[in-house]
């Protein structure tokens, strides 16, 4: 009975109705895509961490992230590799490197990068550079004079494939050791940093050139599901030698880690901000259909109706507003982001600041599960809240008010 009464109340008035469900409908359309807009930037700036040579977890000698030198390398990795293959899932994958800061230069230019020496089959299956080479070849594993280099250093250098870079390190003596290599591939990622940051070698040749015989500086490891980084690393931790230590992306990357914390609160935040922009349409306009409607709640008073059940009638009103509201503004919100998974947010005209926040270059929303919830019980719950008060109002009035009224 309360549907069915409410149901033909609400149309009464279909202007008044339509706007409260507009309303609604904008207000849940903003929360759900705004929010898969602000997920899909999470997710990028946490895929692109983790493919930037970072992974789920790595795996250091103790102190080598405090001081990231030469002499903090894993002397004899062929323990570390017997103790991954026994204690990671079977589905994990993991690569070891050398990793040592380096000064690249050639004829015109010199600048400080990142070199670092991998294994090209395994790392090709654990971090961006597998499928980031846009010109030449990626390195192969016979390759004694091949570099890969970023698109933007080949751009500040002046150079281009085929030509001469020279590398200079520290090695374990700690003299300079230096070597030429030559560009046989170009790589372009999604900040531009990165392509000015890293450049790579064969860890052979590295090896040989810091006379660091078969030591290395890390091993990363990529997860099926970056979720169980936590769980992995204690096991790891369990069962590494005292001069070793693991830790996950969240301890790699402080400054993302901080940033997701963050996150959270900051969403629920914003959808509070947007439904208290809504709930005062809705209270002004069921306060006013309350006012409109006084005569007719003064009569059912008379006929002996109870003012719980004057009540319930309101609230159910505004339950079937909501609920309507909702189902458009969440399909509104689901073609808008089924519109935009194929070719995302183009931002390479906002590049550089972009990059200064961390963000890819093309953005493409996510919807997730906690965010679809949070949007719809802020607006269901909030919205029935705030319908209590002209509800209460339209359970007061008595006959006798109710004749009064003009």
């Amino acid at each position: 009975m309360y549907l069915q009464i409410a149901w033909r109340n609400i149309w009464r008035n279909p202007r008044r109705t339509t706007v409260i469900m507009i309303a609604v409908i904008i207000g849940v359309w903003n929360m759900i895509f705004l929010g898969a807009l602000m997920r899909g930037i999470v997710v990028a700036m946490v895929n692109n961490g983790i493919s930037t040579l970072t992974g789920d977890i790595q795996v250091h000698q103790k102190g080598f992230r405090n001081d990231p030198v030469i002499e903090n390398s894993i002397k004899n990795p062929e323990i570390l590799e017997t103790i991954l293959n026994n204690t990671l899932p079977s589905d994990a994958k993991w690569a070891s490197r050398v990793r040592v800061s380096a000064i690249a230069n050639n004829a015109r230019h010199s600048s400080g990068i990142t070199l670092a020496g991998i294994d090209p089959l395994r790392e090709a299956d654990i971090s961006f550079i597998g499928e980031a080479v846009v010109q030449g070849s990626y390195l192969k594993a016979d390759d004694k004079n091949g570099i890969m280099v970023g698109q933007a250093l080949v751009d500040k250098f002046e150079t281009k494939l085929g030509y001469k870079l020279i590398l200079m390190s520290q090695d374990t003596s700690r003299e300079i050791a230096s070597r030429a290599f030559r560009i046989s591939g170009i790589f372009k990622a999604e900040l531009e940093s990165t392509e000015k940051k890293f450049v790579f070698v064969n860890m052979p040749v590295l090896q040989q050139m810091l006379k660091l015989q078969n030591g290395i500086s890390e091993v990363s490891i990529i997860l099926p599901d970056h979720q169980d980084a936590h769980h992995v690393k204690n096991t790891l931790n369990a069962d590494l030698p005292s001069n070793l230590e693991a830790a996950t992306w969240r301890e790699l990357l402080p400054m993302l880690d901080a940033y997701l914390k963050i996150y959270d609160g900051f969403i629920l935040i914003w959808y509070l901000v947007v439904f208290i922009a809504m709930g005062f349409g809705i209270v002004n306009t069921t306060l006013m259909a309350v006012f409109e409607r006084m005569r007719e709640f003064g009569l059912l008073k008379s006929l002996g109706m109870k003012p719980g059940r004057i009540f319930a009638g309101i609230l159910t009103e505004t339950l079937i507003l909501l609920l309507i509201g909702m189902a458009i503004g969440n399909i509104l919100a689901f073609l808008c982001v089924y519109a935009l998974s194929g070719s995302g947010i183009d931002l390479s005209s906002f590049a550089a600041g972009a990059e200064f926040a961390g963000m890819s270059r093309v953005i493409f929303p996510v919807i997730s599960i906690w965010d679809l919830s949070a949007a719809n019980l802020v607006v269901f719950v909030l919205g029935l809240l705030v319908s209590t008060y002209p509800a209460i109002k339209a359970a007061r009035f008595t006959p006798v008010e109710a004749l009064c009224h003009t």
